[in-house]
């Protein structure tokens, strides 16, 4: 049994993969109509042929009926016309005719087995009654039996057709071989099955061919996700021509970008702490080892290096805490500590805190509220976004500059519109300022200070809102921030 279980387990995946149902449905769809339209066109056969020669044997009966009456078969059956007729008749049609006289009584047999006996049916009741012609098909046992009135005008009880007799004086019993169409039926049959299994080899060689033109482009996805998973491949697939096909593909090409984008923008992001932790670390070494080295330091020296380290430390603090907000950012996107807020008063007490800044800076720092606001909103993570874009308009701002905060709101959302005076953001910077450690201006970054972290900070706790932040800057001119967040939080 266990020597099985890989065999059963393969053939369960056959049986369960994509490519054998295609090919099943196709399969079935195409044999079954097949199946269906020979069967269809042997019984149509069948039923014709049966209707063809009623009628031909039918016609051939009137005539004999009127012969009947005219050398008045019945009273005398030794006419050897008559008689050569019926015997025709009977080989003709390998079949058997019996005349029945008007007292049930058989007046002739072409079998010569039952002259002078006596036959009553119900056919032969009705006949004799009302000169109805009738007939049967014995499928079974490969005969047509007709009943064919004599001395009356023969009136079959069909629809459409007067029902009745006016002196009918005997029956026509006759059997008719139908073996002409079961042999004509079994040609038939072998040539429809021959034609079934040439449909079928048709049918299962367009199942196999379309079941393994759609699934290849299936299983290469397969594969090019188990190489990305398994980390062998970034590969973007092709398209194969297919419109579902394709749209697979591009969407997982797209996802592949991203994925490849995000893996790009993690190792960036490890280089970037790493630099940025290291650079200071780097300079208090230098510092420390120059006091160390040089026994001789004066005190206004030492107090020189001492507050070069002491800024270095500083810097090294900020970097950190900037990592600590974000990684907080990241770790807690599910947990939204959301209240209702005066914004207002919120916006008021970021500018208090960095009033100070803008003051030694000799920047302008105005507040303009349009009308009392109170949303739902994390007041903590909004508060931080806010005060990062304000300190980065004072920071990058011009001497004697200004920065003006608007806030404004609707039935829906708040707005609020932070414009500076500021230095402006070059064009091909503007894709990337939210980026981790992105820096605008590079060659100043350091007497600036600042990490690089902060406009990175306000998109993740934007984002967190469902709210958006448009960015319209000119270079030299100065820089417009523009937040739209909903009063009621959505998540």
């Amino acid at each position: 049994m266990e020597k099985l279980k890989p065999f059963l387990a393969s053939f369960w995946n056959l049986l369960t993969s994509l490519k054998f149902r295609i090919f099943l449905f196709t399969t079935i769809a195409g044999i079954v109509p097949c199946a269906l339209m020979s069967r269809a066109i042997v019984r149509t056969y069948e039923n014709r042929a049966v209707q063809v020669r009623e009628g031909d044997v039918q016609a051939q009966l009137r005539v004999l009926s009127n012969h009947l009456i005219t050398y008045d078969y019945l009273s005398d059956p030794s006419s050897e016309v008559i008689n050569a007729e019926l015997e025709q008749l009977s080989n003709l049609y390998n079949g058997r005719v019996i005349i029945i006289s008007g007292n049930f009584r058989i007046t002739k047999d072409t079998y010569g087995i039952s002259e002078g006996k006596y036959m009553i049916s119900e056919e032969i009741v009705k006949c004799f009654k009302n000169g109805e012609s009738a007939s049967n098909y014995d499928k079974e046992d490969g005969y047509i039996e007709l009943v064919t009135p004599v001395g009356a005008s023969i009136r079959k009880g069909g629809e459409g057709e007067e029902k009745g007799a006016s002196g009918v004086v005997g029956v026509m019993l006759t059997s008719v071989s139908t073996d002409f169409v079961e042999t004509t039926m079994e040609m038939l049959g072998r040539t429809a099955l021959l034609l079934t299994i040439v449909s079928v080899l048709v049918v299962v060689g367009i199942a196999l061919f379309f079941s393994m033109s759609i699934t290849r482009p299936l299983r290469a996805l397969l594969e090019a996700i188990g190489q990305v998973k398994d980390g062998h491949s970034d590969t973007p697939l092709k398209t194969r021509g297919w419109s579902e096909m394709d749209r697979i593909a591009i969407a997982f090409n797209e996802m592949l970008s991203k994925q490849n984008a995000l893996n790009d923008s993690r190792q960036e992001f490890v280089a970037n702490v790493s630099h940025e932790l290291k650079t200071p670390l780097t300079s208090m070494k230098v510092l420390a080892d120059s006091l160390l080295v040089d026994g001789n330091t004066s005190a206004e020296m030492y107090r020189e290096f001492m507050t070069d380290i002491t800024s270095e430390i500083d810097r090294e603090n900020s970097i950190i805490n900037d990592l600590l907000s974000l990684v907080k950012l990241d770790r807690t996107a599910s947990v939204f500590n959301a209240a209702q807020v005066d914004i207002n008063a919120m916006v008021e007490a970021v500018l208090r805190r960095l009033k100070p800044l803008a003051n030694r800076q000799n920047i302008e720092l105005t507040f303009e509220s349009i009308r009392p606001v109170t949303a739902e909103v994390d007041e903590v993570k909004l508060s931080l976004a806010i005060s990062n874009l304000v300190d980065n308009a004072i920071k990058y701002n011009k001497p004697g500059g200004f920065v003006s905060v608007q806030l404004d709101a609707d039935h829906q959302f708040f707005y609020l519109r932070v414009a500076d005076s500021g230095i402006g953001i070059p064009e091909e910077s503007r894709a990337h300022i939210y980026e981790r450690f992105y820096r605008v201006d590079k060659s100043h970054s350091k007497e600036i200070g600042g990490t690089g972290l902060g406009l990175a900070i306000t998109y993740d706790a934007i984002l967190m809102h469902y709210g958006t932040i448009e960015l319209e800057s000119t270079e030299g001119e100065g820089s417009v921030f523009k937040l739209k967040i909903p009063l009621i939080h959505v998540g």
